[in-house]
């Protein structure tokens, strides 16, 4: 047996989350995945480099799994698991790695970024991104910068999730506009559930004046917790895994 290492992108809003379901019908991505894996002839379990919840998109997505010695032509493999898996599941590359990789624990880096829309409403983009008017991007910039480094985010992950620990490194954050779109990008060592949807949604209110900067700190200081509501999944996208 091998070990390849697989770079996918995909389609979230087709999808109830990436993770698997067992005992559940729900479609997801790497059930979907699975499928495919399966109709080949592979029986091996693909493991990615973490999940991603129902309506969240990914450009570069990362798993891994082993695989006999007789694929050896990856080419072909790749043509065979794109034929099953597009439109909605795309494989953009394949390898072979190292034995002691893994593309959850080798991971180093996750880069998300949040796309927002400051044209009017297109359903065409309805599920690509969320809608809002023109933001003042040096504000945003100086109030992202409070999430830089390493804090315990804590009262920004979603109720239940069951993590050892909730502290978080986050070597870099920022924002730019791109036409009529802005783009959030938020590069850390991991994340916790819904953490990243929970920070937009707090910038965006601070950002409409509903709610200030000082708060923002409270609750990134685990002073008050204050809002913890998550913003549209539609927006986000896992854009790279750092190895």
């Amino acid at each position: 047996m091998k070990k390849i290492k697989i770079i996918f992108s995909y389609d979230g809003s087709k999808f109830f989350g990436s993770q698997i379901q067992k005992g559940s019908k729900l479609s997801t991505v790497m059930g979907a995945f699975q499928k495919a894996l399966t109709t080949l002839g592979l029986n091996e379990i693909a493991i990615s480099s973490g999940r991603t919840d129902k309506g969240v998109h990914a450009l570069n997505q990362v798993c891994h799994l082993s695989i006999p010695e007789y694929f050896f032509n990856l080419s072909k493999f790749k043509k065979s698991l794109n034929h099953l898996l597009m439109p909605c599941i795309y494989i953009k590359d394949i390898r072979f790695v190292n034995t002691d990789f893994h593309a959850r624990f080798s991971a180093k880096k996750r880069l998300y970024r949040y796309i927002v829309s400051h044209a009017p409403y297109n359903p065409i983009f309805a599920n690509y991104c969320s809608f809002m008017p023109s933001m003042d991007i040096d504000n945003l910039n100086d109030t992202l910068k409070a999430f830089e480094g390493i804090h315990d985010f804590g009262y920004f992950k979603k109720q239940g999730s069951q993590t050892i620990s909730d502290t978080r490194i986050i070597f870099k954050v920022f924002a730019y506009k791109k036409g009529n779109f802005t783009s959030i990008n938020f590069l850390g060592n991991s994340f916790l559930r819904s953490q990243i949807r929970m920070m937009c949604d707090f910038l965006f209110k601070v950002e409409n004046g509903d709610l200030s900067r000082d708060e923002l700190l409270s609750q990134l200081n685990l002073i008050k917790k204050i809002s913890t509501s998550p913003a549209p999944a539609k927006g986000l996208y896992l854009s790279r895994i750092y190895y």
